[in-house]
């Protein structure tokens, strides 16, 4: 094929889970000839929902890619997962499509992630249409919903069609700037007569459209002043450029399930949408010059383009989804990497279609498609032509923001647990694990509940590895609230040469971990044993009286003991000082010790009462809180027991739309009813 940059459309197709995007998709591909049946998301036979994962939980995990030929135009749509779990998925999406779709219901309301996404799509200046889905169900509320969405971003909607109705049902549409009307039929679209009652609603749509048009040119603005309207061509024009500049926002309306309103959304897109050349700014850095250069989406210039998501395949080895912003790419072509300062060859090339590969013989500048085998380039990597150093800016993932523990059900599978997750980490950046020194326990961190069960997963279709996860033990500590004094003496006659230590030992609350004093006068404990004393105390540190969590707060001052000339031994005093540790700290006065963490929470104004009185019930305080331009930030301290599940918690509190970090602060007592639980709860496992 012969296809341009002007001839691409690289499309996102966005939303929250279950408004219908993979549905949309799906019909896309159907109209486009790409496939000839529509599949189904529960029936699991869609091309973009293939992986396994997907199938069991009727929900897109992974960002799929696919393309087809609209009229003459190469359209690839990616598929991205509208769960909150998955937005790393979302933002490689992002990065490589020019454009978006978003799909929402036609419920009378924006749905629960819909601000999140249109604000994000916003903030990275990437056109977007809206796309009303369900206009066949029951109840549909167009109206409602446009309303809604006006209400929250006026002065960017601008409805470019009206629904035809029968009842409650869309059976057609009227293009009010062509001023034609259709009816939905088996074979497409079918140009009908316009309905005479919607002739006052298509004049006042004309004339918000010409409106919107010319506030998007200064042109236009001149014209529409002198003249009271616009062209169609003007209008058009005038349109088109407010989508490219994130000006205005397109609102349309159909039935996926039923592929009505499909094909006009194609026409839009092809008519309305940047084509892969028209984006405004490819921004990379040039490390030979020091300085920051705009790639122009040139196919006769030297190459540039960048890796925006990597996939293990278990048959066919890695493979790595690439944009390519500027020049044509090749097999056998030789590529820098300047991320990493090493060389690939490009072996096969592919365009995607779900999870089929498609050998092609090159893919040209603002295209998208794989690579297979490269050997040190991963997701966010740039690659460019030899003899240029082109950096683009890394792909921005959120943090991990849950951890669970994990195990292997089978203990001989423990090593493999590890190095089967690391290599997950190479491909979801959203991804870590390690192990917590102080706990001892594999922590798997991600976005929620749901993505780590999906990890899990994997590594049990991929390495044959089962694991079960837990909550994280959390990191108590233990000290101590008074001083005491305590005596340790190890004493074994067994005939032969025994043992013998003997020591007193002073135990004080202190501000480090451990300090180790000695008071000993007139050589009752003989100055080669003292260090003997010392490394049996600090051993002890490990494990508390209260619920073998570690001690610290403690300082030991060893002030008097007694030896044998023959019997004692650096052991002795070893194992005497231990006697003396647990006899001394419980003497002492211990207490529990919970980690406090300092918590930002970043929420829209209208959530801060609910997340500021969330908080208080997690016994955290709060320390500061502002609002500005509408987002509003709490810092408060609370403990880490009580936000284990926090980002869940958020999500349901705010819609989706609330941000967190956490950051450790110090060791505080726990409350003595909430001690006593823990105590138990430790003892009893």
């Amino acid at each position: 094929m012969d296809i341009t940059a002007k001839d691409i459309r690289n499309i996102a197709v966005i939303g929250h889970s279950g408004e219908g995007k993979t549905t949309l998709c799906e019909a896309m591909l159907f109209n486009g000839g790409a496939i000839d049946r529509m599949g189904k998301t529960e029936d699991g036979t869609t091309v973009m929902d293939f992986d396994d994962a997907e199938k069991a939980k009727k929900l897109s995990v992974y960002t799929s890619c696919a393309y087809f030929m609209w009229k003459g135009v190469k359209i690839n749509v990616l598929d991205l997962p509208g769960f909150y779990d998955f937005e790393g998925e979302r933002r490689e999406g992002l990065a490589a499509c020019g454009a978006a779709v978003l799909v929402i219901g036609a419920n009378g309301i924006i749905p629960i992630g819909a601000e999140t996404v249109i604000d994000y799509c916003l903030k990275l200046a990437k056109p977007l249409i809206i796309f009303i889905n369900g206009m066949d169900k029951a109840n549909a509320d167009y109206a409602g919903t446009l309303a809604a969405l006006k209400e929250k971003y006026a002065g960017k909607l601008a409805p470019i069609q009206i629904p035809v109705m029968d009842g409650e049902k869309m059976t057609g549409y009227i293009n009010a700037i062509q001023e034609r009307c259709y009816e939905f039929s088996t074979s497409g679209p079918k140009e009908v007569p316009l309905p005479a009652h919607l002739k006052t609603a298509m004049d006042e749509m004309q004339a918000n459209l010409m409106e919107a048009a010319a506030e998007n040119d200064e042109v236009l603005l001149d014209k529409y002043f002198a003249d009271g309207k616009l062209s169609k061509e003007d209008t058009i024009h005038g349109i088109r450029k407010g989508i490219l500049t994130c000006g205005v926002i397109p609102v349309m309306a159909g039935s996926a399930l039923s592929n009505r309103g499909v094909i006009n959304l194609l026409d839009e897109i092809v008519t309305y949408m940047p084509t892969a050349g028209d984006r405004r700014n490819a921004l990379a850095t040039d490390l030979d010059k020091d300085d920051i250069v705009n790639i122009s989406c040139e196919e006769n210039g030297p190459f540039a383009a960048q890796v925006f998501k990597t996939v293990y395949d278990p048959y066919s080895g890695k493979l790595s989804y690439i944009k390519i912003f500027r020049g044509k790419l090749k097999s056998g072509m030789v590529l820098y990497n300047p991320n990493t300062g090493s060389e690939e060859r490009i072996g096969q090339i592919f365009a995607l279609r779900g999870k089929k590969t498609e050998l092609v013989s090159e893919l040209t500048a603002g295209d998208i498609g794989a690579l297979n085998k490269l050997t040190s380039t991963l997701t966010g990597h740039s690659l460019c032509a030899q003899g240029t150093k082109i950096l683009f800016d890394p792909i921005n993932f959120p943090k991990p923001c849950l951890s669970l523990a994990v195990k292997a059900k089978d203990k001989a599978d423990e090593d493999k647990v590890f190095a089967g997750f690391t290599k997950m980490c190479e491909e979801d950046y959203t991804l870590s694990v390690e192990k917590n020194a102080e706990t001892g326990e594999l922590i798997l961190s991600g976005q929620g509940e749901i993505h780590i069960e999906i990890l899990a997963k994997k590594l049990k279709s991929r390495y044959g590895i089962d694991v079960v996860l837990s909550e994280p033990r959390i990191p108590y500590r233990e000290t101590i609230r008074a001083v005491a004094t305590a005596e340790g003496k190890h004493k074994k006659q067994s005939g032969g040469h025994g043992q013998y230590g003997h020591c007193k030992v002073r135990f004080e609350p202190c501000e480090s971990e451990f300090e180790f004093g000695d008071e000993v006068v007139g050589g009752a404990v003989p100055k080669q044993y003292i260090p003997a004393v010392e490394k049996g105390l600090r051993e002890c540190m490990a494990k508390g009286v209260l619920a073998d969590y570690p001690v610290t707060g403690v300082r030991a001052v060893l002030f008097d003991g007694s030896y044998h000339d023959v019997d004692s031994s650096e052991m002795a005093f070893k194992l005497a000082a231990a006697l003396a540790f647990k006899d001394g700290i419980v003497k002492a006065k211990p207490v529990l010790l919970e980690p406090f963490v300092k918590l930002k929470v970043a929420v829209s104004g209208e959530y801060l009462g609910g997340v500021m009185g969330d908080i208080s019930k997690r016994r955290g305080r709060i320390c500061d809180s502002h609002t500005e331009d509408g987002l509003s930030t709490v810092i408060a301290e609370v403990p880490l027991a009580e936000i284990t599940k926090y980002a869940t918690d958020l999500r349901g509190i705010t819609r989706g739309q609330g941000k967190f970090t956490t950051e450790f602060v110090r060791y505080e007592e726990v409350p003595p009813q909430l001690a006593e639980k823990i105590i138990l709860s430790a003892k009893q496992s």
